[in-house]
């Protein structure tokens, strides 16, 4: 039985004993996760890049280049955030047109996840369209809980950061919508790829002086971290702001813009230096937001971080930076990866979880 919220009605999760094979799935707005469970271990995980933006047919586009093991046969798991993406009328739209998607495209058994009341059939996706919306980071959470019962969870994405705690095994959290967790800073806005550099500071340090940056989208997080070596491999599938390459140099001459300079105007030591500037501004209001759930009364004292996403690597600063232990998500699930590691599974914790989390 999935960890749940007071007051839950319990939702069957009797496994489809016919198909052992199970892939999660999370159909995000500019990325789509696979993860493939056989046997109650992890053996593959994908992602690719989706322009959801579009409609529903970018979808299309996005599954008929998944790896043939994603688009065969199996008892399907699937979690959401396209919802809010604006080719839909609102959030209740895009759940219903996302859940249609998923029974009419994937072959057998479809079930969503509907974070604290369980995995719901698509058909009932509309009934259950608040509990939908955005719950993805609630099943990461819940797998989480299973193997650390006190943790908070940090998963840094490309686009968004979800900081949830796990108290006595389940998710904790204080909100549970996209709005709530805003407020709650259990949800931050910023992430290592996608997010804008004037979303992180309105003024950074050049050559002696306190300079206001450029309010365009000359720059985003991507650029920082591949200047600073840490941007994992694979991790930025978007275009560059400007639609160029993603060359340390191309990096830099958009970093550049931001501050209304020219790339020749300063070194490869200076740009370097500038970026790593922004990346301690995307720290800060991380730092932030973890210390205030940490310092709940409900929260273990010595709860440690457990990491995951494309920016882990900003993660397990943080963890330092606030003195805690870390863990990552790889490790903590251990026990149901495969010797091959699976790559991605950092970065597709939630279709990961749902794939594990289901028939349980």
């Amino acid at each position: 039985m999935l960890p749940r919220f007071p007051g839950e009605t319990p939702v069957s999760h009797a496994p489809d004993a016919s198909n052992p094979k199970k892939i999660g799935w999370d159909l995000g707005g500019v990325h789509v996760k696979a993860a493939l469970v056989e046997g109650g271990r992890v053996r593959e995980a994908v992602q690719a890049p989706c322009k959801l933006w579009r409609g529903i047919p970018a979808l299309d586009e996005t599954f008929s280049g998944l790896p043939v093991w994603a688009r065969g046969e199996a008892d399907h798991a699937v979690t959401m955030t396209g919802e809010l993406t604006d080719c839909f009328k609102d959030r209740a739209d895009g759940v219903a047109q996302l859940a249609a998607w998923a029974a009419a495209n994937l072959k057998g058994r479809v079930r969503i996840y509907a974070g604290r009341s369980g995995f719901v059939a698509p058909e009932a996706a509309e009934v259950h369209g608040a509990d939908i919306a955005s719950a993805n980071w609630h099943a990461t959470a819940a797998l989480v809980g299973r193997h650390v019962p006190n943790a908070l969870l940090v998963d840094i994405g490309s686009t968004t950061s979800d900081l949830i705690p796990i108290v006595d095994g389940r998710p904790a959290s204080t909100g549970y919508s996209d709005a709530e967790r805003l407020e709650t800073g259990e949800l931050v806005y910023s992430g290592v790829v996608r997010t804008a550099l004037p979303a992180l500071a309105t003024h950074a340090p050049w050559a002696g002086r306190r300079t206001a940056l450029m309010a365009e989208s000359f720059a985003t997080t991507a650029d920082i971290h591949r200047l600073l070596g840490d941007l994992p491999e694979g991790a930025d599938q978007q275009h560059s702001a400007d639609l160029k390459g993603k060359s340390i140099a191309e990096s830099e001459t958009r970093l550049s813009r931001i501050i209304g300079r020219d790339h020749a105007e300063g070194t490869s030591k200076e740009w370097r230096a500038l970026a790593a500037w922004f990346a301690e501004a995307q720290l800060r209001p991380l730092h932030d937001a973890a210390a205030t759930l940490l310092s709940r009364s409900d929260v273990f004292a010595e709860s440690p971080l457990v990491i995951c996403g494309a920016g882990a690597f900003l993660a397990e600063r943080l963890a330092q930076r606030i003195g805690r232990t870390c863990r990552a998500f790889t490790d903590v699930i251990a026990d149901g990866l495969t010797d091959r590691g699976a790559d991605w599974v950092s970065t597709c914790g939630p279709a990961v979880a749902v794939g594990l989390l289901t028939g349980t």
